[in-house]
């Protein structure tokens, strides 16, 4: 349930309002908008009067919220989050550029790269150090010594880093990480998304391989219902029938995500594609739909890459993305 409140409304009616839906056992979250401010109650509101609130002098309307997710809803929050990380930012003006390599291999590996990406505009570093594969004999990551290395390229660039986790018991090894990604295949592990809910790091939660996309917004939910409202939602391809890619770009999920929640999107060329010449198309194909940011795979030498170096472009390839990402922005946010 939401209440939307006039313009101004007087402090003593605003706070009995609100002990009396504190008393009734609710958790209300406050959402200033640039007219009216809206109360989003959480909780069991069926015993809550709706023409009593109406009747207040304060109250515009009232509003009973269907869908099944609520801090993600923008009905609860009406304008758009904006996450920070570090220096840098996401969901506000500032359009987030994360770049990296699949998986951190080496320090002279990752410390080259994030020099590189961030020369070309690049905002955040992403880098694996934990990696779910689909085979058990295929390279797994550097674990805690990845993150690590990590670490260290931040300390040499001032770039805040990316990185998955894919457990529960990993979780004391990402004290430093500036922003956690939660993978595919981890995107319904409930207990890890509760356990993430009780930080106060920026989550980057992927979209799974066959979610929908109310499927991700509960995902996100559990997150946030666990107090921690920094989560990123990231489109990085889905699982169809096509052959042609690795997956299939939803590109329809950004104008919808953005229509269903305030919370930033960012769009997966890579894990998209699964093929490196198409990752410029897609990236600025999410551009144009209004995308928050985009993450690329980078690396020095994609044919040598340990992960995924089939979708891995080059720096050289991610600066002229990166241009044309700045040129393309000029346009679509005149619109």
């Amino acid at each position: 349930m939401i209440i939307v409140l006039k313009e101004q409304p007087e402090a003593q009616q605003l706070q009995n309002l609100e002990e009396w839906l504190i008393g009734l056992g609710l958790e209300i979250h406050h959402s200033e908008g640039v007219h009216s401010t809206v109360l989003g109650l959480v909780g069991d509101t069926s015993r809550v009067d709706t023409d009593l609130i109406e009747a207040l002098d304060i109250v515009a309307s009232v509003k009973r919220i269907q869908e099944p997710y609520k801090n993600a809803n923008r009905k609860f929050h009406p304008m758009n989050s904006v996450i920070n990380v570090g220096d840098t930012s996401i969901g506000g003006d500032v359009f987030a550029k994360i770049a990296g390599p699949c998986s951190v291999e080496s320090e002279e590996q990752i410390i080259s790269i994030a020099k590189e990406v961030k020369a070309a505009g690049a905002t955040m570093l992403r880098g694996g150090a934990f990696k779910p594969r689909t085979s058990p004999y295929a390279f797994q990551g550097m674990g805690g010594d990845g993150i690590e290395l990590l670490l260290k390229a931040k300390k040499e660039t001032g770039l805040p880093i990316v990185t998955e986790v894919m457990d529960l018991s990993q979780l004391e090894l990402f004290a430093d990480v500036d922003v956690i990604q939660v993978g595919a295949r981890n995107m319904q592990n409930f207990q890890l998304l509760k356990e993430l809910g009780h930080s106060n790091k920026p989550i980057l939660l992927k979209r799974g391989l066959a979610a929908t996309i109310s499927e991700l917004l509960m995902s996100a939910e559990y997150i946030m219902a666990g107090g921690n409202e920094n989560v990123i939602l990231c489109e990085r391809g889905i699982r169809t029938f096509e052959t042609a890619t690795r997956n299939t770009l939803d590109i329809s999920a950004v104008p919808v995500l953005k229509e269903l929640s305030h919370l930033p999107v960012v769009i997966d060329p890579s894990h998209s594609a699964g093929i490196a010449r198409y990752v410029h198309t897609l990236t600025m194909s999410a551009v144009a739909a209004g995308v928050d940011g985009i993450m690329i795979e980078v690396h020095n030498d994609p044919a040598k890459a340990l992960c995924d170096g089939p979708q891995s472009i080059k720096p050289d390839a991610f600066a002229k993305i990166s241009k044309d990402i700045d040129t393309l922005l000029e346009t679509v946010r005149g619109f």
